[in-house]
């Protein structure tokens, strides 16, 4: 009999008190964005230590500048990986709290339809849900065989929901010691309540405010208009030429380091059955706008791109005003993929903006975050070994998918602690995270349980 077998058979028996484990954590109020609820966030954090030591983790409380992170560490056999399991335990805020059914922060099993049941409370789904699967996959490891079967570090941060301000300086002044052969992070969904799913790549980010300035203040378009350069149409004219005809953008040098996806990839992507008139219909559009010829799932997982995110100039009160405005203003992101580099995707956009400035114009650029992207190999051993123990538990193929925004610690890893991550969640995308009556389906936590003690065994082989 395999070393899997037992902690499988273990974790179905415990699920019960595993339930009360994660209901004792949703209980306390860990809302990291109100400073009224400090004091829960620690409370979070030193109840994980307790929990983690009883399992054989030298797990310990953090201070930072805001929430505590948790850190816990236990040994594995002498050769095995060395593996970085990252989640967070704070929570969104519960408001309004007249739209949720129960509270909040009073846990419970329901029956959501004939046949499926969830849990229901604030955090359930995002994160501690998540997080607690890896923990009782742990447990259950412990209890049946007295180790693990790989050195495992724990991270759980209590910042995400706030922005993480305190989590880069913490990477950097701890990179030494949570460093590892790769990261493991809880923090995505399933394809379908059937389909398990191993997210390879994030887009990354640049974001730029523009701002033209022409003349030394507004002017009477009937006494300057003509005469006048008039920022607005300067700016509007910028902006369309960013793209051509076909989606495709035009500042150059923007698609260096953009690499094709491969065949088998997109072919899989293609059998998930995602059309345009599925993925754009709900939202009342129809026509993919991006680059002609490739899918919505492309273009989402795997394409960069050049959106325009909020225009002004001039006078946008009620009413009716005859002005040139003296200034315009624009904010622009772009997503990027696979090699783009941040900082000359950056560079060359405003060299773009100021080659097309005519006199009399100047421009002002302010930066809004750079971030690269994320793309695991996809003939990473880890993620064939995850995969394959993902597909073993839910007897259908996990998908491989890509993620159109960014998960900023996924990057974090790759820069500051020189890591890939693995991605791998269970939760679905009518849990309601961050809105109200959240939810987590049981499946999910029973089944990513065992998923979590799967590819634990199989990451060791």
């Amino acid at each position: 009999m395999s070393a899997l077998v037992p902690v499988l058979d273990r974790l179905d028996a415990d699920l019960d008190k595993s339930l009360e484990r994660l209901f004792a954590l949703l209980r306390i109020r860990s809302i990291s964005t109100d400073p009224d609820f400090k004091a829960d966030c620690r409370k979070a954090a030193e109840w994980l230590v307790a929990d983690l030591k009883t399992i054989g983790f030298d797990a310990s409380v953090r201070d930072t500048s805001g929430h505590p992170m948790v850190v816990a560490h236990h040994d594995g056999p002498a050769g095995a990986p060395h593996i970085l399991f990252y989640g967070h335990y704070d929570v969104q805020p519960v408001d309004p709290l007249d739209l949720w059914h129960d509270d909040p922060f009073d846990p419970k099993v329901k029956e959501l339809e004939p046949g499926r049941k969830v849990i229901t409370g604030r955090g359930s789904s995002d994160d501690k849900g998540q997080l607690m699967l890896f923990v009782e996959a742990c447990r259950a490891w412990k209890a049946v065989h007295g180790t693990l079967p790989c050195r495992v570090t724990l991270l759980f941060e209590g910042e995400e929901e706030s922005g993480s301000p305190s989590l880069k300086p913490f990477l950097e002044a701890s990179a030494a010691e949570l460093r590892a052969d790769f990261a493991l992070v809880c923090d995505t969904d399933m394809w379908d309540r059937q389909t398990p799913s191993i997210c390879t790549s994030l887009r990354g980010l640049v974001g730029e405010e523009v701002v033209v300035k022409a003349a030394d203040r507004d002017l009477h378009s009937g006494m300057y208009g003509g005469p006048a350069a008039n920022p607005v149409r300067v700016l509007a004219r910028i902006l369309a030429d960013i793209h051509d005809e076909t989606g495709r953008v035009t500042i150059p040098g923007f698609y260096d380091g953009v690499e094709e996806t491969p065949r088998q990839v997109l072919q899989s992507w293609q059998a998930l059955g995602e059309t345009a008139e599925n993925f754009l219909g709900p939202i009342g559009l129809s026509e993919p706008a991006g680059e002609t010829g490739r899918s919505v799932l492309e273009l989402v997982w795997a394409r960069p791109t050049a959106e325009f995110n909020g225009i002004s100039g001039g006078y946008t009160g009620k009413g009716f005003k005859t002005v040139i405005a003296a200034e315009a203003f624009a904010k622009v992101s772009f997503r990027l993929v696979h090699k783009q580099d941040p900082v000359k995707i950056r560079e060359a956009f405003r060299a773009f903006v100021r080659e097309r400035l005519p006199a009399d114009c100047s421009v002002e650029f302010h930066p809004h975050g750079g971030s690269p992207a994320i793309q695991l190999s996809y003939e990473s051993p880890f993620l064939t070994k995850a995969q394959q123990a993902l597909t073993d538990e839910w007897s259908k193929a996990a998908v491989l998918v890509g993620s159109g925004g960014s998960i900023p610690v996924v990057g974090d890893f790759q820069t500051i602690l020189g890591m890939e991550s693995l991605l791998v969640g269970f939760a679905q995308s009518d849990d309601r995270i961050h809105s109200p009556n959240e939810k987590y389906d049981l499946a999910s936590f029973h089944k990513g349980q065992r998923s979590w003690a799967r590819i634990l065994d199989a990451l060791t082989r």
